[in-house]
């Protein structure tokens, strides 16, 4: 049987848009939400307003695991009997240890694997993702299609505005200093992934404000920049991200602005009511 050549691997991290969804060829392993003694796979048998409604009611703040280098191993297992190889786009290193686990799943497995650290997480790997599959289609091979990728990841910019500073807070992604100012005086801080860190970038004094320094940031980006989309991820304010869409809509006619929602495993962390924008530097 003719093999076919790359399979692509990624994590519940990632936005998976339904193009992605739909190819024979993406394989998404799901982190693990935890709640006491239960634990859920993302996307799979916890959906985001589940989770969202169980912590409203139970006020418990869940943790997140990321997958057993064993489950990868199961994975390609099955995948080396239909491709010759794999390149694999994750959550940022420094972030999760998904990506050592899958490393370790294809070293098990002795199956040919391409790593790419994402260095972020939600659309920047969707982004990385639809650039491979697109460099694949035009013929190129496994191990330059991961180098430019390697590259391209360090193009990615975002900015954040948490839904829920505790749920950040005791997941352990913000000093307790910090979370006391953006409590005690109702700073809004806007957070970034910076070189696959979470990092305080900025606090503002109220959402509107902070709402308002999101676009002036882009702006900065763009003045310096190519930039051909920009995408708004929410956590369950669809209202405040069509807002913000409207923004850039007026702003930047030109620009194609797409809308979704994070992932479990990030709401987890992050909470209900978080906006972020991401866009990648051409």
């Amino acid at each position: 049987m003719l093999k076919k050549k790359i399979a692509w691997i990624t994590d519940s991290t990632a936005y998976v848009t339904e193009e992605l969804k739909n190819n024979p060829d993406v394989y998404v392993m799901p982190l693990e939400i935890i709640f006491g003694s239960e634990a859920f796979e993302d996307g799979i048998d916890l959906s985001t307003d589940e989770l969202y409604s169980r912590i409203r009611k139970e006020k418990e703040i869940p943790k997140t695991s990321q997958p057993a280098s064993g489950k990868f191993l199961n994975l390609f297992e099955k995948l080396k009997q239909e491709y010759e190889g794999a390149i694999a786009i994750h959550v940022s290193s420094k972030l999760s240890g998904t990506l050592s686990s899958c490393k370790t799943g294809a070293e098990m497995a002795e199956f040919k694997l391409e790593t790419v650290d994402s260095k972020s997480m939600s659309y920047a790997i969707t982004t990385l993702l639809n650039k491979g599959i697109e460099l694949a289609n035009e013929g190129n091979e496994l191990e330059g299609i991961a180098e430019y990728l390697r590259k391209e990841a360090d193009r990615s910019q975002n900015y954040i505005l948490l839904g829920n500073l505790e749920q950040f807070y005791k997941g352990g992604r913000m000093s307790g200093t910090q979370f006391l100012l953006g409590s005690i005086l109702k700073i809004k801080p806007v957070i970034r992934i910076h070189q696959g860190e979470f990092e305080l970038y900025e606090k503002v004094r109220s959402e509107k404000k902070a709402f308002n320094r999101l676009v002036e940031l882009f702006d900065e980006a763009y003045q310096k920049n190519e930039v051909k989309e920009i995408q708004i991820m929410h956590g369950n304010v669809i209202d405040k991200a069509k807002e913000m869409e409207a923004l850039f809509k007026t702003a930047y006619p030109e620009i194609k602005v797409v809308i979704g929602e994070i992932s479990s495993t990030i709401a987890v962390h992050a909470g209900e009511g978080t906006l972020a924008i991401i866009w990648h530097n051409l």
